[in-house]
């Protein structure tokens, strides 16, 4: 049997050319889409092995690269918070049709908020895996601001890869310029929300703020109280298997 991961990924081109990578499989509805976080890809442990879960239950999966992210075309200091969110929204209106179920891994679970307003006739759930809605905002420091202001960009030491993090003001006034947490979210599906209380990137209470400000009823948000911000050991992924099955299930 041939390994999906050993398989190039397929392309879809953007109206100015560049190509973006994803994979999809093909099967039942609703279709998960997986959405990375800041500097990941498609091909990460909890990405990969979501895919291999709705592989074995016969449900469509897409996992998709940003441009300028893994296996997409693109300089990843080109990209910014709303052409990512709409290089997602041209593969999954490209590739995909009927409803959908969104999980988002940090910024990915900002991501998933936008995408879910956009398409609001088709999210029929969502799942933020330390979703990171306006870390814009909170997550620099006024120095950093200034810095972003005065020298255009930041570089910071790799904090899980090997790529310097890079932050540069045209990522960072596009993330101000959609901010969610100030005001109620107009999403009414359901959504889960897996948080890590030792995770030294988002504070945990961030994901009480998504869940005071979803407009939705059917919203559950579960504390780990030793999960960090990956959220990529075996136990959470398969608390989050476990999480996406139990919500397609009450579809």
């Amino acid at each position: 049997m041939i390994d999906p991961e050993t398989v190039t990924p397929a392309f879809l081109a953007r109206p100015d050319g560049l190509r973006l990578a994803y994979r999809f499989t093909p099967g039942a509805s609703p279709t998960i889409v997986f959405l990375p976080g800041y500097m990941s890809d498609m091909e990460g442990s909890k990405a990969v092995a979501l895919d291999g879960w709705a592989r074995g239950q016969g449900r469509a999966m897409l996992r998709l690269d940003y441009a300028g992210n893994g296996a997409s075309e693109g300089r990843f200091e080109d990209g910014t918070l709303a052409s990512w969110r709409d290089d997602a929204l041209l593969l999954i209106d490209s590739l995909t049709a009927g409803p959908l179920v969104l999980v988002g891994s940090s910024m990915g679970g900002w991501l998933a908020l936008l995408i879910a307003l956009a398409r609001r006739e088709r999210v029929a759930g969502l799942v933020g895996i330390a979703a990171a809605p306006d870390f814009t905002d909170w997550g620099f420091t006024d120095a950093d601001k200034a810095l972003l202001m005065t020298e255009g960009r930041i570089v910071e030491p790799p904090p899980y890869g090997d790529a310097p993090y890079v932050t540069t003001r045209a990522f960072w006034e596009s993330g101000q310029a959609l901010r969610l947490l100030d005001e109620p979210i107009a999403i009414d599906c359901p959504v889960r929300l897996l948080q890590g209380q030792a995770d030294p990137d988002v504070p945990w209470q961030t994901a009480l703020r998504i869940a005071e400000r979803l407009r939705s009823s059917d919203v559950q948000t579960l504390l780990i109280k030793d999960g960090d911000h990956r959220l990529s050991r075996d136990g959470d992924i398969a608390l989050l298997i476990r999480t996406v099955a139990s919500l397609l299930d009450s579809l």
